[in-house]
């Protein structure tokens, strides 16, 4: 009676209804899928994701802090999937980690990949879990140049290059490098891994004589990285989780909650994840052309480190 008396008001009231019932089971997707501490309860073990290049360190950064700041997180698990990425970055990550270890615990366990850059952010962590088929290691650094020279005088084109000192424009593709040149980058190189070498040496308390017969930028298995002492155990992600919980000294079965939640991705779902991987590799090889990098390079004959 009332639809028929009141049409236009009937629908509105339906329409209300229809949008109430979406907003609400739309909040409670959210609120249900949402892995944040204050959604669970217990002690808790944290779990910071690195993914992909590591071309940007402060979402790592600020992750790591924040659960270093919660008190009811009593052990970190961080979550490496990289083949590590440039210089900086992963110094920032990796003085991070240092940082926390002073107050909690910190399990790394490694995915498919924790080469070069993403071994560099594991070395200070309590404790290193891989797979034995995960590729680790890659300890070195990476410099490309390409030299376009020929090229252009092929196609008729030429450059002009002004600069304010003789190696201002050291690694230009538009000439070769000078030996000069050369001896200034690799100067760079051997400092910036010298540097890499005693990262991981004060890490897994080796000597850096061990550490530097082994870190020509070769990787290794998870196998044998451990035998190595590169890494701590063999295992998977609810391995590092159940240790992580150990040295936190909780008790019973842990709550488990993320950083961050893993984001849509528009390129993986046309392309898919494995494709969309290897872009990203690509991609970030691409980025560090010319820049120092820890970044292992799939096809290289020497990785970067």
């Amino acid at each position: 009676m009332f639809a028929r008396r009141y049409p236009i008001l009937f629908s509105l009231l339906v329409l209300c209804a229809i949008g109430a019932v979406m907003i609400i089971s739309m909040a409670a997707l959210f609120f249900l899928g949402n892995r944040d501490a204050a959604f669970e309860f217990g002690e808790k073990v944290g779990v910071v994701e690195v993914n992909g290049v590591i071309a940007d360190a402060k979402k790592t950064v600020l992750q790591l802090k924040r659960f270093r700041q919660n008190e009811d997180v009593k052990a970190i698990v961080l979550r490496i999937d990289s083949p590590g990425g440039g210089v900086g970055p992963s110094q920032e990550i990796y003085a991070e980690v240092k940082k926390t270890i002073r107050t909690k615990k910190v399990v790394v366990s490694m995915g498919a990949i924790a080469a070069s850059g993403g071994y560099y952010v594991a070395a200070p962590a309590d404790h290193l879990v891989a797979n034995p088929g995960t590729i680790t290691g890659s300890i070195g650094v990476l410099m490309e140049f390409a030299n376009l020279e020929e090229l252009f005088k092929k196609i008729g084109l030429s450059a002009v290059v002004l600069k304010s000192g003789d190696y201002k424009d050291t690694g230009s593709p538009l000439r070769k490098m000078t030996p000069e040149e050369r001896d200034l980058l690799q100067g760079f190189i051997d400092n910036v891994h010298q540097q890499f070498v005693t990262a991981v040496a004060e890490g897994r308390k080796m000597s850096e004589e061990s550490v530097r017969a082994i870190a020509d930028g070769r990787i290794f298995s998870g196998e044998q990285a451990q035998k190595l002492g590169l890494l701590d155990s063999l295992g998977n992600m609810e391995d590092a989780i159940a240790i992580a919980s150990e040295l936190g000294g909780i008790k019973g079965e842990p709550s488990v909650i993320y950083a961050e939640e893993k984001k849509f991705s528009m390129l993986e779902l046309i392309l898919g994840s494995k494709l969309a991987g290897a872009l990203d590799r690509i991609t970030g090889a691409a980025l560090h052309s010319g820049y120092p990098g820890y970044l292992y390079v799939p096809g290289h004959g020497v990785d970067d480190g």
